[in-house]
């Protein structure tokens, strides 16, 4: 590119010294040069306060900030977010404990510079040995914004990863205050939804960035609480009319309701305890869904006839639930 927009960088960290020298030299070695990098330190007790300062003392394009209190995660990354230069053309979180490839930088904004309608632009992601948000079809590299909402609805391939591995217009960034919800269940992939019902969506077909999945807090919420079919109900509710017509939404829709419930009926079965039930009803709440016990009876009584006229599924599912308890 003739001249390169200045893209600003955000990692807000907590306590990440075991990774954040690795996700700060991925951006060092970015072979897009036109950047600015903003860490915000997140009140943390270990080193990774020192870490930055290391790499801020070697380069003037690195800038660092530091909570006065510790901030919720959603808080923290919208306060990172406010920090980007107002000459900022495009802004790309990196979390500490990710990183991203040499290329990164270069081949996204190539794409959003070609295509101005562009809001967003994606690509492929290694999730730890796994390659992820591959559901775009080769060669496309520019699609409707609602056409990749409804695509990512409709064959439940997720092509918009997390915030590490996408890019954002920083005109969007700025106009969204906070940019990311506050109070919704997924706010990273509810931002995305709203951006495209009015922006396209771009594409990158080479895998440019890292999620590092085997994290505690990973680990811990789908052991606990299982929160990807209460995401896809969430999703479904809150946008699937916006993209789809009117028998895909109701196919959907009957189709997650029945394996979200369920799941919810068999949960009772299995005793699950007041916080399990306390994260689910806080995210139905979010869409205005009180969840009924009275509906749940009938999927509790269904599984329960399941559990009877089917021994051998009903010791291999004990077994899996004391795997996951254990």
């Amino acid at each position: 590119m003739p001249a390169q927009p200045l893209a600003s960088i955000v990692t807000p960290f907590y306590n990440e010294e075991k990774y954040l020298s690795q996700c700060i030299e991925s951006v060092l070695a970015q072979s897009y040069d036109n950047w600015e990098y903003i860490l915000v330190n997140n009140c943390s007790t270990d080193r990774s306060l020192e870490i930055a300062q290391e790499y801020a003392s070697r380069d003037n394009r690195i800038r660092i900030y530091s909570n006065e209190a510790l901030l919720a995660q959603q808080k923290n990354i919208n306060h990172a977010l406010r920090m980007i230069s107002p000459d900022s053309k495009y802004c790309k979180i990196v979390f500490g404990d990710d990183w991203i490839f040499p290329e990164c930088l270069r081949l996204m904004v190539e794409v959003a510079e070609a295509n101005p309608s562009v809001g967003i632009v994606g690509a492929y992601v290694l999730e730890g040995v796994s390659v992820s948000c591959d559901g775009l079809p080769y060669p496309s590299n520019v699609v409707k914004g609602r056409d990749a909402c409804r695509l990512s609805l409709l064959s439940r391939v997720f092509l918009f990863g997390s915030s590490n591995s996408i890019l954002f217009r920083s005109d969007i960034v700025r106009s969204r205050d906070p940019f990311y919800s506050e109070l919704s269940h997924h706010e990273d992939t509810e931002a995305c939804y709203e951006i495209l019902q009015e922006f396209d969506f771009g594409f990158v077909h080479q895998v440019l960035t890292f999620t590092r999945r085997e994290n505690a807090s990973t680990r811990f919420m789908a052991k606990m609480f299982n929160p990807n079919l209460l995401d896809e109900f969430l999703i479904i509710n809150k946008y699937g009319r916006l993209c789809l017509d009117s028998d895909e939404f109701k196919k959907l829709s009957r189709d997650i309701s029945r394996r979200y419930f369920s799941f919810l009926g068999e949960s009772i079965l299995y005793r699950r305890d007041r916080e399990f039930w306390e994260y689910h009803q806080k995210g139905l709440r979010s869409i205005g869904y009180r969840l009924s016990w009275t509906k749940l009876s009938k999927y509790v009584c269904w599984e329960l006839i399941n559990l009877l006229l089917n021994p051998k599924m009903t010791v291999g599912r004990v077994v899996r639930y004391f795997r996951k308890s254990g």
